[in-house]
Order: structure tokens, then C-alpha cells, then sequence
């Protein structure tokens, strides 16, 4: 028996590194300064950080947000997962049951200082365009604004993002905000049910903060930007599969390898 087992402490040590940098792979945003997500339920926003609107006037969140909010983090030139998120969430508020501007709005930051207002004015335009609803402009602001600003709304909000050769590595995500600027849910990938966002908004309106429910699902897949869809992550995948086998195989060692009672009688013949 001690034979079967003596491989068993290293099983164990592999199974428990294994399983925390899966974790550290998935959340990200930590002291390892990765791409990622560091949810900051009920923290206040950077509501103070100066910002520019689509004219190019100086303007606070503090300014815009006095009901439930939507707050997307994106740059204007990604060729990554910012257009499917922002596309996917005109499809859902195309269908959620709450009057645009009224009981609730949706505002973009661009974390990239090379945008400008004229771009975000444009992106304005361009998705405005797609939601076939009555939606009011203002309804849905695309702000920019230079690196400490915006880099202290995403740090306020634990969306964290890192540059990339010409571009930013950053998790795709959207965050409901409450009427006073508190985070209150955390919606990961890059669709969403109107249910979802309508619940999300409808609770941020009574100040409630709730727990995410599905943040694995942002974790097991990664955007493919050439053929602009996403992919599954092999590596992440081919983890939770060893984790599994190894899980397996200790219950074998422990339990496959008890002698029986017959055996024990023989034994002692």
C-alpha cells in the first residue's frame, strides 16, 4: 500500500499548482499587473476623474451619472473583442424592458489617450444607428480623456488592461453602476441576455449590490482577432482536464488499492 501512495503528496502539490494559476490566469489585474478583472463590488467610481465628451469639453462622471448606468471600458481602435462586446450590447438593449435616459444609460470610456472626441463622437454615431428603438443620444456617452483619467476609472472598477504591441490586452466585461456611482454587478463576455442587464439595472436603481453568477464563462475562451470570433482556450481548457484525471487517479490510488476483507482473510491464512 505505502508503495501505491508514495507518488501521492507530489500529486497533490501538482494538483494544487495547477489549480492556482488557473485561477491567477483567470482573474488577472493582480500585483502581476496581468490583463484582467478585479471585481470591486460596492467600491465608488472614479467619478471625479476629468474626462472629455464628444465635443471635447471637460466632464466628470460625477457629471452624467444620476441613474443606474451601464459602463463599458474599450479603445476605439481595437481589432479585438471591443466591437463584438459593444455590438452585442446594442442587441441586448435593443429588447430590455426600461426607457433609455430615463431608468438607465450606458456610458464608454476609451482607456487608449490616442482617442480623441471626434472618434468617440463618430463610435457614437455608428452604434446609435444600430439600436432600433427610440434611444436618445444622451442616453449613451463615449468619453475620452488623457492616461492617468481614464486609467483611474478602470482601476476603480478593478479592469485592469495592458499595452500590447499596437494595441491593449484587456478582459471583456461591462459593469451596472448605481445612481450614486457604487459597482454593483459585473456582466462578463461579449453577449448578454436583456434579462441579465435588465435585472443588473432594476437592482442598481434600489442601490443593491449582487455577486457575479457566471464569471467562469469569460475565463474558458479567447478572441481569435483575424478570424473575429471567439475561440476555444486550449490551454485552459487542457488544465481542467488534468485537474480532473489527477483527481481521478488519487481516487484509484485510495481507494482502488484497499485490500478487501477476502484479501485480508488470505493474508492471514
Amino acid at each position: 500500500m505505502r508503495t501505491n501512495l508514495q507518488w501521492l503528496p507530489m500529486v497533490l502539490a501538482a494538483v494544487m499548482l495547477s489549480g492556482t494559476a488557473s485561477v491567477a490566469r483567470g482573474q488577472g489585474g493582480g500585483a502581476l499587473g496581468e490583463a484582467g478583472i478585479d471585481e470591486k463590488l460596492g467600491a465608488q467610481v472614479a467619478i471625479d476623474s476629468v474626462l472629455k465628451d464628444e465635443e471635447g469639453k471637460d466632464i466628470t462622471l460625477r457629471q452624467l451619472i444620476a441613474r443606474p448606468t451601464i459602463l463599458t471600458l474599450n479603445y476605439f481602435t481595437c481589432t479585438g473583442i471591443c466591437s463584438p462586446l459593444l455590438n452585442g450590447l446594442v442587441d441586448a438593449l435593443n429588447q430590455v424592458g426600461l426607457e433609455p435616459g430615463k431608468d438607465f444609460q450606458v456610458i464608454t470610456v476609451s482607456f487608449d489617450p490616442n482617442d480623441t472626441p471626434e472618434v468617440a463622437s463618430g463610435k457614437r454615431l455608428n452604434y446609435l444607428k444600430q439600436i432600433k428603438r427610440p434611444f436618445p443620444p444622451e442616453a449613451w456617452r463615449f468619453l475620452t480623456g488623457n492616461g492617468p483619467a481614464t486609467k483611474a476609472v478602470a482601476d476603480s472598477v478593478g479592469f485592469h488592461f495592458r499595452v500590447a504591441g499596437n494595441g491593449y490586452i484587456h478582459p471583456g466585461a461591462i459593469m451596472v453602476i448605481t445612481p450614486r456611482g457604487i459597482v454593483s454587478r459585473y456582466l462578463y463576455g461579449i453577449t448578454f441576455l436583456p434579462a441579465d442587464i435588465q435585472m443588473a439595472l432594476t437592482e442598481a436603481a434600489a442601490g443593491k449590490v449582487r455577486p457575479t453568477v457566471a464569471r467562469i464563462l469569460a475565463l474558458c475562451y479567447s478572441y481569435d482577432p483575424q478570424g473575429r470570433r471567439y475561440v476555444v482556450n486550449v490551454t485552459r481548457l487542457t488544465g481542467a482536464a488534468v485537474l480532473l484525471f489527477a483527481a481521478g487517479f488519487i481516487f484509484f490510488l485510495v481507494k482502488g488499492k484497499s485490500p478487501s476483507k477476502n484479501d485480508r482473510a488470505r493474508l492471514s491464512r
